[in-house]
């Protein structure tokens, strides 16, 4: 396995964002394998500024190996799943600009609950829109992914599906939806912190179709929740499916990241016998 950050872990969501070109300067400084970009860190989508990304990664013998997008297929109107659609797309051609050969992809979700501080309390599963079923929102979101895979395949890169809340909340979620989709170039990403409950059960559920993994630490208390994930019962459920791919790590803890980051990862060099 090879051990990389998020970019995610030094800005979380706050009025100024933490550039991407200075979470790059850090992993190499922590000497890791690679980064992922959460799209909405990026301070442009100017090819300019994508090219000098990669250009610095390049340099300090990083690997740029998964962008992180935010986009969901659950909604009746077909504009809006239209609008998803076309966002995925862009984000793929945004991929391959950068040399990155994955997206971690969400299957949305029915936006029934105001808050984020709510859906946590229902373990990240909403009440249905009236009118429809979880049925609907499968189709919807297998229609979307099949639209979106001849583009993925073209440009190389694989879309990720992650268990991000919503239908996909579950490891039924996840694994009804990859069962439906059947091509190579979807597979899931392995979010470590996205199941409240019983984690351990539910992340060997959805083990065999990961391509990507999510380590979440939680140093200073999370921003919305704390686990308390025992990293080697991780490592023994990806050896068991031959897991050899990206582990980035995503800090989401109120310490400050740049003390964090460096506990977590030699945490995780440790749990996952990561040299």
């Amino acid at each position: 396995m090879k051990l990389g950050v998020s970019s995610y872990s030094y800005w979380h969501f706050t009025p100024e964002k933490v550039p991407i070109e200075h979470v790059i300067e850090e992993a190499a400084r922590l000497d890791l394998d690679g980064v992922e970009i959460l799209h909405r860190q990026m301070a442009s989508e100017d090819r300019c500024y994508t090219q000098r990304l990669k250009r610095l990664a390049f340099l300090n013998g990083l690997d740029l190996h998964a962008l992180s997008i935010h986009q969901g297929f659950v909604s009746p109107d077909a504009d809006e799943r239209a609008k998803n659609l076309a966002h995925t797309v862009r984000c793929i051609d945004l991929a391959y600009e950068l040399g990155i050969p994955s997206i971690r992809l969400n299957s949305g979700r029915w936006n029934t609950v105001g808050s984020f501080t709510e859906l946590m309390a229902l373990d990240g599963i909403e009440p249905r829109l009236p009118g429809y079923t979880d049925d609907d929102a499968y189709g919807w979101i297998a229609g979307c992914i099949e639209e979106c895979l001849p583009h993925a395949e073209r440009n190389g890169v694989v879309l990720a599906l992650e268990n991000h809340w919503g239908l996909t909340a579950t490891p039924e979620g996840v694994n009804r939806i990859l069962s439906a989709v059947e091509s190579d170039w979807l597979m899931g990403a392995m979010d470590c912190g996205n199941f409240l409950a019983d984690p351990y059960t539910k992340l060997r559920a959805i083990a065999q179709h990961t391509a990507l993994v999510h380590a979440k630490t939680y140093h200073g208390g999370g921003e919305w929740y704390t686990l308390d994930l025992d990293y080697t019962r991780v490592r023994d459920i990806l050896a068991e499916v031959g897991f050899d791919g990206y582990v980035s790590l995503e800090f989401e803890g109120k310490e400050d990241a740049h003390t964090a980051v460096p506990k977590s990862i030699e945490m995780l060099r440790a749990a996952l016998g990561i040299a």
